[in-house]
């Protein structure tokens, strides 16, 4: 049996019922911005129930405009989580500013309990990761903020449609990002990213400085740069958006039947808490495993494509030797990296599929003990 990781092919496998729409895109000559944007972006401030919506070219352009907007630059420190994907402290980079990292709770989120010992003077910002779709403890994160006198920025990429107590995450900061890289929850013909805000003057200062500055054709109101999602991507977002309740529904159903198949397994296989006030999106199904590497060969070789995310924590990549990190300065982050796997849950496997993920590990380490 063959278990894929990636599903783009079938979840666009009837992208000829766009092909409409995508005439009329085409005759209005509304290439840059636009209606076909402005739609998405108002479709979106509904849907996670926050004011503004500042669409981008990618989600990573979407941190760094969150960071610029608070004014984020050179000599700042950014307080975020050792394991995430590279783009989080890249932003944080690409301002001019320093990564301050901390270490992993185990639910490979931040470890709330460690953010007050890593503000210093220079902290500019805390930015949370609600990673592989999974919220972050948002309630300490914001706490530990208003007690500090510090901005929140989410990295809301990976969670499209995840909640806390009914409340989306991406709308508890002060502005926030989200991706639609074609492997997010809500994705698209290539990438695209969103900034969120309530805050009436960070909005209008994102609108301006996303597309170069202008105020019209002919003034420029600051010096900006072109971060503009593509029409035609929103487009496609717009009809992504419109299944996300039943994606969201079919991977936490795979996810639980995962959990429910693994959880004997204790003491090889580790399953992270699952609070109740929390919806997961499951843009990854992770979990910690022994033996990590050997299993993810095997389930290879039985047609799963299993993946590692990531298997080396960010303080221990060569781009982080400037901050003077070591290995040991944080434990659990660098435990998980050592024994993390990443399994496919997406919304387009079968329930036997998932199944066939579960028997297979079982029998792994029935022949592995």
């Amino acid at each position: 049996m063959e278990v894929k990781y990636s599903y783009l092919p079938e979840q666009f496998a009837d992208f000829e019922s766009m092909i409409p729409e995508l005439r009329e895109f085409v005759a209005s000559g509304e290439f840059t911005l636009g209606p076909y944007v402005d739609k998405f972006e108002k479709k979106f401030a509904k849907f996670i129930g926050i004011k503004h919506v500042i669409s981008t070219n990618n989600g990573t352009d979407a941190l760094i405009l969150c960071l610029k907007a608070l004014g984020v630059g050179q000599g700042d420190e950014v307080i975020t989580v050792a394991n995430t994907f590279v783009a989080t402290a890249g932003a944080v980079v690409a301002c001019g500013a320093k990564p301050v990292f901390v270490d992993c709770d185990e639910r490979y989120s931040i470890d709330v309990t460690k953010i007050e010992q890593a503000i210093t003077k220079k902290t500019k910002a805390i930015l949370p990761v609600h990673w592989a779709g999974a919220p972050a403890d948002m309630k300490s994160v914001m706490d530990i903020a208003s007690k500090h006198d510090l901005p929140v920025v989410e990295d809301a990429c990976p969670s499209v449609g995840a909640t806390i107590d009914g409340r989306s995450v991406g709308t508890f900061g002060k502005v926030n990002a989200f991706s639609m890289h074609p492997l997010k929850p809500l994705n698209v013909w290539g990438d695209g990213g969103m900034v969120v805000t309530n805050d009436d003057k960070i909005a209008s200062w994102l609108r301006l400085y996303r597309n170069h500055g202008l105020k019209d054709r002919d003034h420029v109101e600051l010096w900006g740069v072109n971060n503009r999602l593509q029409p035609f991507q929103a487009i496609v977002a717009c009809r992504v958006l419109d299944t996300m309740g039943t994606i969201i529904e079919v991977r936490n159903a795979h996810a639980r039947r995962l959990d429910e198949g693994l959880k004997d397994l204790a003491g090889l296989v580790s399953l992270p808490e699952r609070p109740s006030d929390m919806r997961e999106v499951y843009q990854l199904y992770l979990c910690t495993v022994k033996k990590r590497d050997a299993l993810v060969k095997y389930l290879i070789t039985q047609g799963i494509e299993a993946k590692i995310h990531y298997p080396i924590p960010l303080h221990l990549q060569n781009a982080s030797k400037p901050f003077g990190y070591k290995r040991g300065d944080f434990p659990v982050a660098e435990r998980q990296a050592d024994e993390i796997i990443t399994l496919p849950a997406h919304q387009h496997l079968k329930t036997g599929q998932i199944d066939f993920i579960v028997d297979r590990i079982h029998r792994f380490y029935l022949e592995n003990r």
